[in-house]
């Protein structure tokens, strides 16, 4: 699953953003110049924060930009803010107006943490009656910053101080990532992963639910035993150990099911993902209301990434013809990938299926389902519809039920 944080730096034009990104980064990766309007779509550099891990910080056009070229520049601005994990808010001279209050407003309402940054204190520093007053209001961070201190020290100790803050604004975002086996599994323990090679598998590579998952009960110093579905039921019936848990491919739910014996725990990382990612409640939820489909209901599929489709895709193949068998009914698809922006009439849909999600972060899938969950429209996901329409929801979900 994607673990890398989206920062986006917001201000008026000419307030510091790109000099700031670049004092962040240590690099010069974003273009600084004294003409105002020089950023205009959002710039995107991805980097290691410690502390945080990799992260992408996106440098947005002036939010006081005018005319008609500047507005669309601030509507790129705004559209940022879905795509975000944490926002730096910089302002100059004291002022904080019309401009700013509209993005803490989007913030707040995107439930979005955010810093805001006193810029260019080098020239005005920052009034304290002016730190006390918008911290008490907006209770988050007030930070004195310049881009162009002189003395290498101060700059680096300033830039430590911004990136401390940071990580703790992550850490108590209400989107912070929870690990796939929190939980469930403790030192010692052994964990089978069925993981079949075909047509959907990344030329050489395992899927990112995989390796993420592996690597982690490796960090939780857990036995991780990967095989393909062919081995398992041999090695269950050969081993001496006890398993923990057995967690597969969820295209596979139907067929691994029938090799697990029913005293051993069986899952999906599509389901582990659901569960580390949020909105879990929402797909125990929704995931039943497939059996409710009539004739001429429309269906939306989710994918979050973009990628060639071939024969066996799940989204667009498999998913559709296991929900058509499951319900007996002709349902309508429309797919959306990526991070394309999502149909305008939500309320026409029946029943929004999400994918795991794995190349995105939980704050943007979270903004992928807003729509869907404010309009009351039942939300699953792709391996939380696969175990539905196989038949074994209830094994696939039973270790979740009581969270």
């Amino acid at each position: 699953m994607s673990k890398v944080k989206y920062i986006g730096v917001f201000g008026r034009r000419n307030s510091g953003k790109s000099s700031l990104i670049n004092v962040i980064s240590g690099q010069e990766v974003a273009i600084v110049s004294d003409t105002p309007g020089t950023t205009t779509d959002p710039v995107k550099k991805r980097m290691e924060i410690f502390g945080i891990g990799p992260v992408v910080l996106v440098d947005t056009a002036g939010i006081d930009d005018y005319g008609n070229l500047g507005l669309q520049r601030v509507a790129k601005t705004k559209e940022v803010i879905s795509q975000i994990d944490l926002a730096i808010l910089l302002f100059t001279n004291n002022e904080i107006g019309s401009f700013e209050l509209e993005l803490i407003d989007s913030f707040k309402e995107e439930e979005i943490p955010f810093i805001i940054v006193h810029n260019q204190s080098d020239i005005i520093s920052l009034d304290s009656g002016v730190a006390l007053e918008l911290g008490e209001k907006f209770k988050t961070d007030i930070v004195e910053f310049s881009c162009s201190l002189l003395d290498e020290d101060k700059q680096r100790e300033m830039v430590s101080f911004l990136i401390a803050l940071m990580v703790k604004s992550l850490e108590e975002s209400p989107y912070a990532q929870k690990e796939l086996f929190d939980g469930l599994v403790s030192k010692g323990q052994v964990v089978v992963l069925v993981c079949p090679i075909d047509s959907e598998a990344p030329e050489g590579r395992l899927i990112l639910p995989q390796v993420n998952a592996i690597r982690e009960l490796l960090d939780r110093d857990v036995t991780a035993v990967v095989l393909q579905p062919a081995n398992l039921k041999g090695y269950i019936a050969s081993s001496k150990v006890n398993i923990k848990m057995v967690v597969t491919d969820s295209q596979m739910f139907d067929i691994v099911d029938k090799d697990v014996p029913a005293n051993i725990p069986l899952t999906g990382f599509s389901v582990l993902l659901a569960r580390s990612k949020g909105n879990f409640q929402k797909y125990l939820k929704g995931t039943p209301s497939i059996d409710t489909l009539q004739d001429g209901d429309r269906v939306l599929i989710l994918e979050s990434c973009s990628h060639h489709s071939s024969c066996d895709d799940i989204g667009r193949v498999k998913i559709p013809a296991l929900l058509a068998k499951r319900t007996g009914k002709k349902i309508l698809w429309d797919i959306v990938a990526g991070l394309d922006s999502l149909p305008d009439n939500l309320s026409s849909y029946k029943l929004v299926i999400q994918c795991g999600g794995c190349m995105i972060t939980n704050r943007q899938l979270a903004s992928r389902l807003k729509g869907a969950i404010k309009s009351g429209i039942p939300v699953s996901n792709y391996g939380m519809t696969l175990a539905w329409c196989m038949g074994i929801y209830p094994r696939a979900t039973e270790m979740f039920t009581n969270e």
